[in-house]
């Protein structure tokens, strides 16, 4: 299993989890929906100054289904490319 995080921006969410979903059909997932923070290049704090948020989305999935999801989060990176997208991926113990 590998423990996923993704750390986007919100306007790219239901991008993200309609192709988890229809790519990896039995994948679960938590979602944080509003996260604020300083990324490399913006701020992303739900205020006047800085209104943008970000979500996180926590999964654990099969290692096999790993390249799927690397795939999915390329795409999108690619069709919204102006939007901050991160995947972190931690090998999760047995």
């Amino acid at each position: 299993m590998t423990r996923c995080e993704i750390i986007a921006n919100q306007s790219v969410q239901d991008e993200i989890v309609g192709l988890m979903e229809e790519h990896i059909p039995d994948v679960l997932y938590t979602i944080i929906p509003m996260a604020v923070g300083r990324g490399k290049n913006s701020y992303k704090m739900g205020s006047a100054t800085w209104p943008e948020t970000n979500f996180v989305l926590v999964s654990y999935i099969a290692d096999e289904k790993v390249k799927t999801l690397k795939a999915i989060i390329k795409a999108v990176k690619e069709k919204f490319s102006g939007e901050g997208i991160k995947l972190f991926l931690v090998k999760a113990a047995d």
